[in-house]
C-alpha cells in the first residue's frame, strides 16, 4: 500500500523522446543565448575548427596555397621520416621544453614563496614580478637581446665581474636554447601569481599542526606545501607543455629566419621550421602534415602527464 502511495506521488518521467521538447519561453531563451554568443560561435568555426578540418585534407595533398591541391596520399608523412631537419627541430623543441618546464616550475615556486611573505611592501614585489608577464613577447625579446649582448649586456657584464667567461649567448649553439629558457623565466611572474593562489588555499592548521610536531621550515615545505601545490603544479605543466613546444616568436626575433635555426640549427624549432615550410617554402601540404604529427605528439604527452598526475597530485587536505 505505501509503495503505492508512492509510486502515485511520485512525478512521471515523460517518454524519452519528450525530454527534449521546448516550451515557447525555452525556445526563446535559448535563441537569445545563441544570438549571443554567436560571435564566438562564428570565429570558433571560421577560424578554429574549419582549418583544424581543412589540414586533414590538405595533409595528404601536394599544395602550394594556389590553383587546386594534388592528391598524394601518405607521401608527406613518409617525407617526413626522412627529413633531417623535421628531426632535429622536434629534438630541439623537445629539449627546450623538457628543459624550461621544470624551470619555470622551480621559479615560479620560488617567487610565490617570496610573494607570500608577510612584509607591508609585498603588494609592490607582486605588481614588479608580475609586470614582464605583460609585455609582449617580440618587446620581451629584444629586451632580452640588450640585456645579454656580448658586448655590452648587463648579464655578461655581471657574469665577468665574478671572475665568469663572456658568453655569446646568440652565437654558440652550446648556449643559445639555453638563453631562450633563461628568457622564458621573465614571464613567470603570471605562473607565480597563480602559485601564490594555490598557497593561499592550503589550511593553515597544517602549519599549525607541523610546529606542534617540531617541524622545521624545509620538513613543511616537504611534508605540506609541495604536495598540497601539487594540482596546481599539473596545471603548470599542461600549460608549459603547450606553450614551450609551440615556441615561436622569441626565436624569430632573436636568431632571425636568414639562415633559419641559426646557429648551426641550434634553434631550429618545430613551430619555425613548420612555418617556413609552409609560408616561405610553399609547401602548405607537408607544413598541415607537421602541423598534426605535433598535435599528436602534444596529445600523448598531455596523456602520459595527466596519466602520471594519479600517482603524485593530492587534492585532499588528509
Amino acid at each position: 500500500m505505501a509503495a503505492e502511495i508512492l509510486a502515485a506521488s511520485s512525478p512521471r518521467r515523460p517518454p524519452f523522446g519528450q525530454r527534449f521538447l521546448l516550451g515557447r519561453a525555452e525556445r526563446r531563451n535559448l535563441a537569445m543565448g545563441l544570438l549571443f554568443i554567436s560571435p564566438w560561435i562564428v570565429g570558433f568555426v571560421a577560424f578554429l575548427l574549419y582549418p583544424f578540418i581543412y589540414t586533414i585534407r590538405i595533409g595528404f595533398t601536394q599544395y602550394s596555397g594556389f590553383g587546386d591541391p594534388l592528391w598524394i596520399g601518405l607521401e608527406n608523412y613518409r617525407q617526413l621520416f626522412r627529413d633531417d631537419l623535421f628531426w632535429k627541430s622536434l629534438y630541439n623543441t623537445l629539449f627546450y621544453t623538457g628543459l624550461a618546464i621544470p624551470v619555470g616550475v622551480v621559479v615560479a615556486m620560488g617567487l610565490a614563496l617570496a610573494m607570500n611573505q608577510p612584509v607591508p611592501e609585498v603588494p609592490i614585489y607582486r605588481a614588479i614580478l608580475y609586470l614582464p608577464s605583460v609585455i609582449p613577447a617580440f618587446a620581451l625579446s629584444f629586451i632580452f637581446l640588450t640585456l645579454l649582448d656580448p658586448a655590452r649586456g648587463i648579464f655578461n657584464q655581471a657574469l665577468m665581474a665574478v671572475g665568469l667567461p663572456n658568453i655569446n649567448w646568440f652565437g654558440d649553439p652550446r648556449y643559445s636554447k639555453l638563453a631562450l629558457v633563461i628568457l622564458a623565466q621573465f614571464g613567470a611572474g603570471q605562473a607565480a601569481l597563480i602559485f601564490l593562489a594555490g598557497l593561499k588555499g592550503i589550511p593553515p592548521t597544517l602549519y599549525e599542526a607541523s610546529m606542534l610536531d617540531g617541524a622545521g621550515t624545509w620538513r613543511k615545505f616537504w611534508n605540506i606545501t609541495l604536495p598540497m601545490m601539487t594540482p596546481v603544479i599539473l596545471y603548470d605543466l599542461i600549460l608549459g607543455l603547450s606553450t614551450g613546444i609551440q615556441i615561436f616568436t622569441q626565436i624569430f626575433v632573436i636568431f632571425g629566419n636568414d639562415p633559419p635555426g641559426a646557429p648551426a640549427n641550434s634553434t631550429l624549432a618545430y613551430v619555425p621550421y613548420l612555418y617556413n615550410n609552409g609560408f616561405r617554402y610553399g609547401q602548405m601540404g607537408y607544413a598541415a602534415a607537421m602541423a598534426w604529427v605535433l598535435f599528436l605528439i602534444t596529445l600523448v604527452l598531455a596523456f602520459f602527464i595527466f596519466r602520471s598526475s594519479n600517482r603524485w597530485v593530492h587534492y585532499d587536505t588528509d
